[in-house]
């Protein structure tokens, strides 16, 4: 797979299938989005040792296309739970995660803070809930774009990171990958801990 990737990278259909991934996983979070991320990151940085000239303006292009995907993605989701109606608003009320993330992100936003918006990217299905969430409450698309594009630059960044510095000092192996995966749910795990954490009483 690795090696598939890897002849992907020298194509422009690398960023095709990257973005249609990233689009898509807002929708379905069990996509491997940031599998592919990295892997395509890894990939690009063997291209660019061997000699090929797809090296870092690959890396670059590509931390723009995810990036860039991500913010397509959660203003479709945000889009799709604003005119969802009251079937949708039934269904967050009785998702006690949903209606929590729902309260804390109306919160923050209000507040002029999106940090929330940027931790829940990096968490398992923590986007979801975020866009959709925003969607459903009717927050404002000026509230919630700007924390989304921070978001989507921040994840795209970091995931590329993983693959890129992964290839640069364990080669495009299986092993590189395998240890930026586990950064990148290393992450994740944090994040899922952060967005779940009880606010503190304001009494």
């Amino acid at each position: 797979m690795l090696e598939s990737v890897g002849a992907l990278t020298g194509s422009p259909w690398i960023y095709a299938v990257v973005a249609v991934s990233v689009i898509f996983d807002v929708f379905v979070p069990v996509l491997p989005s940031g599998m592919l991320v990295i892997m395509a990151a890894t990939a690009a940085t063997a291209a660019g040792t061997a000699g090929v000239p797809h090296g870092v303006p690959d890396i670059l292009l590509l931390t723009l296309c995810a990036a860039t995907a991500s913010v397509l993605g959660d203003l479709a989701a945000f889009r799709v739970a604003w005119r969802g109606g009251a079937r949708l608003d039934r269904a967050i009320a009785r998702s006690r995660r949903l209606t929590s993330a729902q309260e804390r992100l109306g919160t923050a936003l209000a507040r002029g803070g999106g940090v929330l918006v940027v931790i829940a990217r990096f968490a398992p299905a923590g986007r979801s809930i975020v866009s959709l969430g925003a969607g459903a409450a009717h927050r404002k698309v000026r509230e919630f774009l700007p924390w989304s594009v921070l978001a989507g630059i921040a994840w795209a960044g970091y995931s590329v990171a993983l693959g890129y510095f992964g290839g640069q000092w364990l080669g495009a192996t299986w092993l590189a990958t395998g240890v930026s995966l586990l950064a990148l749910f290393a992450a994740g795990a944090a994040a899922a801990f952060l967005v779940r954490r009880p606010r503190p009483s304001t009494s």
